[in-house]
């Protein structure tokens, strides 16, 4: 097991440039992407980075639900500046474009696929050593500044993958509440849901020590390292949280106590031609929170037999009354809470609302196939066929 180091507080965002120096750095890289680049917290950190005499550059060209295209942008760009330092403001696709470039910086010739995820990539362990790099997350969703993990889509295979190493995980995670109150209401919904998923996935897991064979060597132990008792710890305070601030932190912008909830929520856990509202990118776009909890209701129906008591505890935690719920009927129970929770939150009615249809099924599951690093941690084995009836019960959701 392992654990992160982070630092939480209203305006912690002040101190970086006083960390940069612990840090010995002499030359910095600032990542971002175009719309934060305009906006207080990347303005708060170079602020700091002046004020402490740190030379920085600016990145802002980072793509939001980044691809290998724009990780390879992105790690261009850090080749040529020689840096020593990294520092990351944003949201999951700032943070993980971030920690690709570092890597790829400080491995130039490297090819791309060495470190990405098997079956797509060679999945080597990471053995340069990396510069350290700093996460100022501006969202409450993805606790990217706590994993060694960098999700992108794989454009050749359309298909969602990654680069899952300790040795990515960033150096130091400024978690400044404030920051969050300048998200919309539709992506605070979707970080939230992020939130949630990724909590009932790390509640739900299957246990660290039933995961086999064991890696022959501790570099090659996965990033992913299936429910423990730390992370049961995490998991449920993250769930007692979302009962209790979830709502009140989408439908008040103005509500720090609710949105500094979620934002330590989320560092407790970790296309198509559908554009979000109020995500502003010149491309089509469906924010992960929104992806991953289309599916949630069916996924967590499906792998409820295999742990049950989890399931209930979980909707326990959530805000449902279990007393008298059988074992047998838990996945639906956690199915029934999670559609309330989409209900509350106004989230689409299922993958048709998406634009998808069950012509792309087959697709869809080409795609899931690839992403062993979550589907190995689930406690019940999938396949194709499993995984095909889980998009057909997902186009609608209510």
């Amino acid at each position: 097991m392992a654990c992160s180091t982070v630092r939480y507080g209203p305006r912690v965002t002040q101190e970086i440039g006083q960390d940069v120096g612990v840090l010995g750095a002499k030359k910095v890289l600032v990542m971002t992407d175009a719309t934060l680049a305009t906006m207080r917290p990347v303005a708060a950190v170079l602020e700091s980075l002046t004020q402490h005499k740190v030379e920085f550059s600016v990145y802002d060209s980072v793509r939001v639900e980044p691809t290998d295209s724009s990780f390879k942008d992105a790690a261009n760009f850090a080749k040529a500046g020689g840096f020593d330092a990294y520092i990351a403001v944003g949201g999951g696709s700032v943070i993980d474009t971030c920690k690709a470039a570092n890597l790829y910086a400080s491995d130039p010739e490297a090819d791309f696929l060495d470190y990405v995820n098997p079956p797509i990539g060679k999945g080597k362990p990471v053995t340069v050593k990396l510069a350290p790099l700093i996460a100022v997350p501006t969202t409450a969703g993805t606790g990217s500044e706590t994993t060694g993990v960098a999700i992108f889509d794989y454009e050749p295979l359309k298909a969602k993958t990654g680069i899952a190493n300790r040795a990515l995980r960033p150096t130091l995670g400024i978690i400044d509440p404030l920051h969050t109150l300048l998200m919309p209401e539709r992506v605070t919904a979707y970080s939230g849901f992020d939130v949630l998923c990724h909590a009932l996935e790390s509640f739900t897991a299957i246990p660290y020590q039933q995961r086999s064979p064991r890696p022959e060597h501790p570099l090659l132990r996965p990033a992913y390292q299936g429910s423990n008792p730390i992370s049961d710890v995490w998991a449920r305070h993250a769930l007692g949280i979302i009962r209790d601030y979830f709502k009140r932190s989408v439908y008040n912008q103005d509500d720090v106590e609710a949105r500094s909830q979620m934002h330590l929520a989320s560092t407790f856990c970790w296309c198509w031609d559908y554009r979000a509202k109020e995500y502003k990118c010149n491309h089509s776009l469906i924010p992960h929170g929104l992806s991953v909890v289309m599916t949630a209701p069916a996924v967590f129906t499906f792998t409820a037999p295999f742990c049950p008591e989890r399931h209930l505890e979980a909707a326990a935690l959530l805000g449902h009354d279990t007393t008298n719920v059988r074992k047998e009927d838990a996945g639906l129970v956690l199915a029934d809470v999670l559609r309330k929770y989409m209900s509350d939150m106004k989230i689409d009615d299922g993958l048709e609302a998406l634009g998808f249809t069950t012509d792309d099924i087959p697709a869809l599951v080409k795609g899931t196939l690839p992403q062993h690093r979550v589907t190995k941690l689930a406690p019940r084995e999938q396949s194709e066929e499993d995984l095909a009836g889980l998009f057909e019960h997902s186009m609608k959701v209510y």
